[in-house]
Parts: structure tokens; sequence; C-alpha cells
């Protein structure tokens, strides 16, 4: 007591001095409107207490960490999000990152792939392998792994309302090469909550996704126990114009729900807990962002132990894996984006990443150049063997500042969390337009700041270069890419045993109108041949299309 009693003297009197100072005219706050104190001293986190908010890394709550070595027992997996074209020319791109020192794959898809549609259908016209590759069937998948052998990769892939799809021909793909379902590693996605909340590439209602979603924890449990089922996304919430606290709030409680709807169907929360993962935008505000990650370990270890009573430790920990802010970087003066990805970078690797993806320094402008992509991953690189960062576990516990915004967050976190449930509930609170009018008010907000020159972006509203002549080369993508993968799709058609392919879909639609897991079925389709744009027009006839109310 007397010690505490000392310390606030010495503030005071510090205040006191500090008062005659006079500060430059700005104002200190986080990117998210979080005010920031001058100083932080122990009277900051006073109330916490080390065993029950820190603990030992790797030992509940998590916050310093999910393992007990961390990065001294193995660094994160260093993912370049990659996909163009067709998928003859991404896998040249995966097998040149491999060979630069990747340790794991990540696929962007085209969206017609996003969005259910093959190559050959009208609304796919002009965007065919523009912004990721063009998978049409199990043909595309075969052709995209070719000579990369799936029990000795891990890969995640970057799609929502097709996700059973893509993750069957990946599972079909692995049987190709002679892998069994049960040693293929990885991560889809898969997380049709945050579409509808932020991204908006859905196709069906919600009850239908969750189902599909459901029904994938269940079939991978059984037959592809390695692969992490959902990767509760964040990022996008975040890019959608999102303060970190409503990315770390939307984001838990969209894994909250799918807890739920897993242990509705009748799953132990434990049978499928364990393979949830999550993935989270690292932002520009440094402090900001390691105390998100940290409170987001507390908070997800609290709820699954208390509230949804798991009781393996493999259930408490949220793994998660981070890329670097899409939405900070600029046209301005682009190579400078190489430093703000470095330190957005630094951010998730002091906040306990196990996976990360870095930007290019050209990724505003177009899809990335191999110039660009390699440098990108070098940025990595130098973190985990240059910096130091990689030496020490969660090496700023402790730190007044960082401990005080950790705790703000989590604090700030269950404000959102209670309105979530007084609304209902996630599926609730969407119909009402509460998370997208949330994260438009906060990306209005921003973007007036901004503006008004209160939040400084270098090369944009302050330090412009006016004489700036832009000279980096940029991917461009082909426009008989699409007219040749269009053909490739009408040939797979005609070459097919389509007797086997009109059954299997036939099988499909009578599985999804009923209450089946529709995984086999969806499987069956994959090995058939079936596309894509097939297997999503028998589910849309029968599940319908997801329309969202406008908000004004």
């Amino acid at each position: 007591m007397s010690e505490k009693m000392d310390i606030r003297k010495n503030w005071e009197e510090w205040l006191e001095s500090r008062s005659k100072m006079t500060d430059r005219d700005f104002k200190y706050e986080t990117v998210s409107s979080l005010p920031v104190n001058d100083l932080y001293t122990p009277l900051d986190i006073e109330k916490l207490d080390y065993q029950k908010d820190l603990g030992m890394p790797g030992q509940y709550p998590y916050t310093r960490g999910v393992q007990g070595n961390m990065y001294r027992g193995r660094l994160w997996t260093m993912r370049q999000f990659a996909g163009f074209a067709t998928a003859r020319e991404s896998n040249q791109r995966y097998k040149y990152l491999l060979s630069r020192g990747q340790t794991g794959l990540s696929v962007a898809f085209d969206m017609p792939t996003i969005m259910g549609y093959d190559s050959d259908h009208p609304r796919s016209f002009g965007e065919v392998g523009r912004v990721g590759v063009a998978i049409d069937s199990l043909q595309d998948m075969e052709t995209l792994f070719d000579g990369i052998p799936l029990d000795k990769v891990s890969t995640s892939m970057t799609i929502n309302a097709p996700a059973p799809i893509l993750w069957c021909m990946y599972i079909a793909a692995g049987e190709k090469q002679g892998v069994p379902s049960e040693k293929l590693t990885g991560t889809i996605q898969n997380d049709i909550l945050k579409e509808y909340i932020a991204q908006k590439s859905w196709i069906f209602p919600p009850h239908p996704s969750m189902r599909l979603i459901t029904d994938i924890f269940e079939y991978s449990s059984r037959h592809v126990p390695k692969w992490n089922t959902v990767s509760i996304s964040g990022y996008h919430i975040r890019e959608a114009g999102s303060t970190a606290v409503q990315e770390l709030a939307f984001t838990l409680a969209d894994g909250f729900a799918y807890v739920e709807a897993g242990v509705a169907k009748g799953l132990d929360v434990d049978q499928f807990a364990p393979r949830l993962s999550f993935f989270f935008n690292a932002h520009i505000d440094f402090f900001e962002e390691i105390a998100k990650y940290r409170a987001a370990r507390r908070i997800w270890a609290r709820r699954l132990k208390e509230k949804y009573g798991a009781r393996s430790p493999k259930s408490w920990m949220l793994r998660f894996h981070t890329q670097t802010a899409g939405c900070s970087l600029t046209g301005q003066q682009p190579e400078i984006n190489i430093v703000r990805t470095a330190y957005e970078a630094m951010s998730a690797v002091l906040g306990g990443t196990q996976s990360l993806h870095t930007n290019s320094m050209d990724e505003v402008l177009a899809l990335p150049s191999e110039k660009s992509v390699q440098i990108a991953l070098r940025t990595q690189q130098i973190l985990a063997y240059e910096t130091g960062a990689a030496n020490v576990i969660d090496p700023l516990a402790g730190s007044y500042f960082v401990e005080a915004l950790t705790n703000k967050m989590e604090e700030e976190a269950e404000k959102y969390f209670e309105e979530i449930d007084r609304r209902g509930g996630v599926l609730a609170a969407i119909d009402q337009s509460f998370f997208q009018q949330e994260i438009a008010d906060a990306a209005y907000q921003y973007q007036r700041a901004v503006d008004k020159k209160k939040r400084i972006m270098v090369g944009v509203n302050e330090f412009i270069d006016e004489d700036e002549k832009i000279e980096i080369e940029i991917l461009k993508i082909d426009p008989q890419i699409e007219k040749d993968q269009a053909a490739r799709v009408q040939q797979l058609r005609s070459d097919r045993d389509n007797l086997r392919t009109g059954d299997a879909l036939d099988s499909l639609r009578k599985a999804a109108s009923g209450t089946e897991n529709l995984i086999p079925y969806i499987l069956e389709c994959v090995r058939s041949y079936a596309t894509e744009g097939e297997m999503i027009q028998v589910m849309r006839e029968v599940f319908g299309e997801f329309k969202e109310k406008p908000i004004f």
C-alpha cells in the first residue's frame, strides 16, 4: 500500500511539472479513437492479477501466447496470399515462392470463383483470373497443386460461400496425389458471417450457410482431423472500415456463433473447437494491434471454458493468422508501403501470431509482381532472423501501456457482446444491419479525420510529392486468359462422364432438400468433375439467395 501511495505521490508531482509544458497541437489517440494517456504507471494496471489475467505462455488464459516456447520452438508460418490468371500460372508462382523460403501457401481466388460462377458464365465476363486464380473444377485444382506434395505443405484457401466445394476439390486433389485426407493440413476460411457483415460475397441465406459450415465441422472431425475448418475473419471487417475494437468484438462474436451452431448440431464442443482458427488484420497503430491480439486470446479462452464448457485446453487456445492492412497502403509514394508493412508485421509477431502474410507495396495498384512479393517475403525473414523480435516470448508483457490497453480492448469488446446479445445474437444483429451500420459510421469518421488532417497519412494529406511519377512495373492479366479458361471448362463438360456427373448432382439436390451432411455428396460431385457453378446452382435452387437489407 505504501509503495502505491509513493507512486501516486510521485505521479502527482510529475503531473504538476508536466502541466507547465507546452504540447504540440495533436490529438493523442489510437487509430480506433481510443484516448491515449501521456504516461502509464503501475496505477493504470493496479487491478491486474498476473495469474488470472496473464499467466505463463502456453497456459490459460493464453494472454501471453498459445505455445509455451512460441517462436523459440517454431517460427510463424510465412504465407503470401497468391493466385492470379489460371491454375497453371498460379502453380508457377507458388513454386517460385516456395523456392524462396515461403513455408505455407495461401490461395486467392478470382471473383467468379468466390461468387460461385464458372468461367464461361455471362456474369464472369471481364473478371476471370483478375483478382485471384480461376478454379472451375477438380481439373483446375489438380493443376494448381501439380508438383506440390499436399502432405508436405500447409495450404490456406480464402473462400467463403463456396467453401465446401473448394475444400472438397482440395481433398480430391490430395487423393489424386495418393495423399489421404487424414494427412492434409491447412485452413479454409469458410466464414460466412463476416461476409454478411463486411465483405458481401455471399450466395445463400444465413441458415443454410451455417448448415454447410457445421457439416464441414462434423466431416472434418472424422476424416480431415488436421484441418482448420473455419478461419474466423476480422481482417475483412477491418478492411471495410471498422475500428480495432469492432474488429475484435465482431470477430469473436462470430466465433461464438459458430460454436453455438456446432453444439446445436449435436457436436461436442471439444470435437470441433480445437480446429477453429482466426484471421486478424495488422493495422498501422503498433501498440493497439498488439493489445488486440492479447485481448482476443484471453476473451476466447475464458468464454470457451466458462460459458461453453470446453474441457480441452486446445479448445481454449485462440490460434490466428495475420495479414498486414491493405487499407493502410497508399497509391501515392507506394515504395513507403514497404515501411508500413514492416511495422504492421512486427506488431503481429510481438502479438503472437501463428502465421503471417505481408502485403506487397504495389497491391494498392494491382496484383503484386514477383519482385514486390519477394520484398514482402524478405520483410518477414528479416523480422524472423535479424531483428531479435522472435527471441523472447511476449516481450511486452508487463508494459504499463500495453497491459492497460489490453484491458481496455477487452472492456470495450465486452460492451459490444452485451449489445449483440440484447439484439438476439449475431444472426439477428445482421438482419438488423447493426454490424454494417457500426462499421459504416467508423469508416466515415476515419475518412473525415484524414480529410481534415486530424489524422496524418504520409504522402496522402501531408508530405506530398507533387512531382511524383509512379514507375513501378505492375502485373497485368492478358485478356486471352479468360477465353482460354472458358474454353477449358467447356471442353471438360464434353469429355467427362456426364451420366455420373448428372447422378451426383441429383443426389446433392435431394440431400440439400433434407438434413443429411452434404460433404460426402459434394465430394462425389467433385470426383465426377462437376463444376463449381453446377454445384452452386443446385444448392441455389434449394436454398435460395440472400438479399441484404439496405441501410441509409
